[in-house]
């Protein structure tokens, strides 16, 4: 049975489908991510320490597992809100998931505290407030 010659419709089509595997094949893999600011109460610059942002998901029993992913921020005391970024959690991500916010000075020594419920597709805003001893 001879060949068919390739026609210019088949190379088109195959170069087409190609570049769509390739453009869809890097945006696929990429993870979603929580994105938010942090403030401080009243509207002040959120003091000077280290800021540790994170996800957290109070219903686990597991005090160690609550922890689910996190990152530390420093802030130099002048900004009144500070960014962040954290990889969203999976499909299957619980519904009493939420982002906890806690600044600590050098010495380890905590200064203020705040939560937020994590939203789907929109920035959170975590507000933290000073905590009394």
């Amino acid at each position: 049975m001879p060949k068919e010659p390739t026609d210019r419709r088949t190379v088109l089509k195959t170069a087409g489908a190609a570049a769509l595997a390739a453009a869809a094949g890097p945006a696929a893999a990429q993870t979603a991510e929580l994105r938010g600011t942090v403030t401080f109460e009243g509207g002040a610059a959120v003091p000077e320490g280290h800021l540790d942002v994170y996800l957290e998901d109070p219903a686990l029993p597991d005090a160690a597992a609550r922890r689910l992913a996190g990152t530390r921020l420093d802030s130099d005391g002048t900004a009144k809100a500070i960014a962040f970024t954290l990889p969203a959690p999976g499909a299957a991500a619980s519904p009493t998931l939420r982002i906890v916010a806690r600044l600590e000075r050098a010495d380890g020594w905590l200064i203020a505290r705040g939560s937020a419920p994590t939203a789907t597709g929109a920035p959170v805003a975590v507000r933290l407030n000073v905590v009394t001893y």
